[in-house]
């Protein structure tokens, strides 16, 4: 039995342990607070930022997924998060597949085009720097990265919300481009990335759509029977466009593979 843990394990990690064979994984789930973790996760409780309360989470593993997030949207709160909880981690654990996610944020390109796991990463935003800070400390302990873009599922539909307060706001042209992936392809891409014989190190994680903001809202608009976004003319920047070709090109099969058939469940 190949022993899992989850560090940070939130949303995405409670759907990644309902996709593993139970058979196959012991699943452990770390968390400042873990009591409301479901019975197939073993619940770890301990503290990514403090080295001393580790001592539950010690020992060795089979694999390591790491998805902390940060407690506010600070550098502070994200280098706490990303960079310094992981350092903390791996003095304390060994392993032998360690998975770290991170996101789409750590590219800066805004020019409406491609964009793949060897495109420059340089990001403007402090969250994309600290992100690649922490990619490169995975890097040099032997680990994985997966890149998601924009997660979208049950609880994340912010989009939504933003059409019923009558909050959207998007421009026709030039487009600006957007990439997503709904929470279930997440955990089945963790899955898919801990059962592969030889992984690359990093992988772009997005369904097969990127679309146009104005093209989502609107349509989201139409299956509510809401009004249509506002136009915002004076919006800056065409976002960029991200290819999942590496990761269809592990085996990797969406089962929501554009934001209709994702978002269409989401739908009253």
């Amino acid at each position: 039995m190949k022993r899992l843990l989850i560090a940070g394990c939130g949303d995405l990690g409670i759907r990644l342990a309902r996709r593993l064979d139970a058979k196959s994984w012991t699943v452990h789930g770390l968390r400042r607070h873990p009591e409301q973790l479901p019975p197939q996760i073993q619940p770890v409780k301990a503290d990514l930022q403090d080295p001393a309360a580790l001592a539950p989470a010690a020992g060795h593993w089979d694999a390591i997924v790491y998805q902390a997030t940060p407690d506010e949207r600070t550098p502070e709160a994200y280098r706490a998060a990303y960079v310094q909880g992981l350092e903390n981690l791996l003095a304390a654990c060994s392993f032998e597949r360690l998975i770290f996610v991170s996101s789409t944020g750590v590219y800066g390109q805004d020019d409406g085009g491609w964009v793949d796991e060897h495109a420059p990463t340089e990001p403007s935003a402090f969250s994309g720097k600290i992100l690649l800070e922490a990619e490169a400390l995975c890097a040099r302990h032997g680990g994985l990265t997966v890149r998601f873009s924009g997660i979208y599922g049950p609880g994340r539909d912010y989009l939504i919300r933003a059409l019923r307060s009558g909050r959207a706001r998007c421009r026709p042209e030039p487009p600006q481009w957007t990439n997503r992936i709904h929470a279930e392809d997440c955990a089945a891409v963790l899955a898919h990335l801990l059962e592969l014989q030889t992984p690359a190190r990093v992988y772009c994680a997005s369904d097969s759509r990127p679309a146009p903001r104005c093209e989502v809202l609107g349509w989201l608009a139409d299956q509510l029977g809401l009004a249509a976004p506002a136009i915002d003319e004076q919006a800056a920047g065409q976002g960029k466009r991200i290819s999942n070709q590496r990761l269809l090109a592990s085996g990797f099969s969406f089962q929501y593979p554009d934001y209709i058939t994702g978002y269409r469940e989401l739908l009253p």
